[in-house]
């Protein structure tokens, strides 16, 4: 099936679409198999961190492309928290048909202008633009503990900039290895109806399954997990490594990405069925 873009997900069904990152071709399949088995449409996610673990984007893009083109359930192919306007660029040539431009570190002025220029790059060349909006100017960018995105500051910055999507802070922060996160959902209501385009959830990895559920019916349409993806792999991993010797990489590997490939199924399905309630002035 060819890749397509999250505007074609995002505006063909209610439902909150999961992102998943990945970092290992294993890890690329696990999502595909997941998303095959719960036969819903995905977003695969490379990351800037990804990037600079391997050394490059193009070997681990062209992977990517070649399996969502394979997969028989409408897939995405997103780059993730780019802080660099040259690796988006270079992603756009590769092929992405999403990408997201983290400027959310910067003052308010630098992160319109920069994100504008990007916006019009991608529109040119048919490629969704995701980008974030926090604490106006905050070194720790918008998924800092604590911070939270205006609903009239969202508003403008979507005017200025021109972007598809637009991440928001309201309650999760990254990297969370518990979860326990805790979200203003009257802030995410807000926000869906201040804001024209799709609300994006990052740090999900901290809220538990209720929450999530939650959020999706509240307005939130893409849910992206990373860290908690990677528990449930490498807990697995470990568990073959614990039961004794073993030399085979294939051993352990193919068995984090079967229990991802489950979890990456449960998720979807969780979201595709927390439906939000209509927008009322």
């Amino acid at each position: 099936m060819p890749l397509v873009t999250p505007y074609d997900m995002l505006h063909t069904t209610s439902a909150a679409v999961g992102a998943f990152n990945v970092a290992l071709i294993e890890q690329l399949e696990a999502i595909l198999i997941g998303a095959e088995r719960a036969r819903l449409p995905v977003i695969v996610q490379i990351s800037e961190n990804a990037v600079a673990h391997h050394g490059s984007l193009a070997p681990l893009a062209a992977a990517a492309r070649t399996a969502l083109a394979a997969s028989c359930v409408p897939a995405a192919l997103h780059l993730d928290h780019a802080t660099r306007p040259e690796l988006i660029e270079e992603a756009v040539a590769l092929g992405f048909t999403s990408v997201m431009y983290d400027g959310a570190a910067l003052p308010w002025q630098e992160n319109v202008a920069h994100t504008r220029r990007i916006a019009r790059h991608c529109r040119e060349h048919g490629v969704f633009l995701e980008a974030e909006l926090g604490e106006i100017g905050g070194k720790d960018g918008a998924h800092a503990p604590g911070v939270r995105t205006d609903p009239a500051e969202a508003a403008q910055f979507v005017r200025d900039t021109g972007v598809d999507a637009l991440a928001v802070a309201v309650g999760t922060s990254h990297h969370m290895t518990e979860r326990t996160a805790r979200l203003d959902l009257e802030l995410v209501r807000e926000l869906r109806a201040a804001v024209p385009v799709p609300l994006v959830l990052h740090g999900s990895s901290g809220a538990d399954d209720a929450t999530l559920a939650a959020a999706a019916a509240a307005g939130i349409r893409k849910i992206n997990i990373s860290t908690h993806l990677n528990a449930v792999f490498t807990e697995a991993v470990r568990g073959v490594l614990d039961s004794g010797p073993v030399v085979d990489p294939r051993r352990y590997v193919s068995r984090g990405r079967e229990a991802m490939a489950a979890e990456v199924a449960r998720l979807l399905r969780l979201f595709s069925s927390s439906v939000p309630a209509a927008v009322t002035s």
